[in-house]
């Protein structure tokens, strides 16, 4: 298993700066992943998709630590989507035109964000990314298509990100 796990670093850390928006936290969540990946090795159903079983133990290692610290600070269990759901823009350094874009997709609702990076980025189909989610495929494709609509609205290019 831990020679299977290189291949998929680059993607999983992708997916953890998705989520945190933090280069050092995404870090210290793929490998958090690894190590429960490896401690899980037995729970992998060969034959399946390894990146698929991955990304499900970065996200559930997310949440868990989104809750840890609701709780840190008192404010105890809430629902995972209320603690996804955040706004805001991640700093770009790039060229001006990916920076534009990097603004457009950190300002969608996180659920939208991370919904957008698997089908778009990480090329998950549909049910893939529902299945990844735990919530029905018209679910997601409510969410890109809602996703889709803003960054339309804020493009400022005719036919950029539409």
């Amino acid at each position: 298993m831990r020679n299977q796990l290189g291949p998929h670093l680059a993607r999983l850390w992708r997916y953890a700066l998705v989520l945190s928006r933090q280069p050092q936290l995404a870090e210290d969540l793929v490998q958090a992943t690894c190590v429960r990946a490896l401690e899980r090795a037995g729970q992998f159903t060969p034959g399946s998709r390894l990146d698929h079983w991955l990304f499900s133990i970065l996200r559930s290692v997310w949440l868990n630590e989104l809750r840890a610290q609701r709780v840190r600070r008192g404010q105890g269990q809430v629902e995972a989507e209320q603690v996804l759901v955040v706004d805001g823009e991640q700093i770009a350094q790039w060229h001006v035109y990916a920076s534009e874009v990097l603004r457009q997709v950190s300002a969608l609702p996180s659920a939208q964000r991370e919904t957008l990076f698997l089908a778009y980025i990480e090329g998950l189909g549909y049910r893939e990314v529902a299945q990844l989610l735990g919530v029905p495929v018209g679910t997601v494709m409510s969410r890109l298509a809602a996703a889709r609509v803003k960054l339309a609205q804020g493009s400022s290019a005719p036919g950029d990100l539409s």
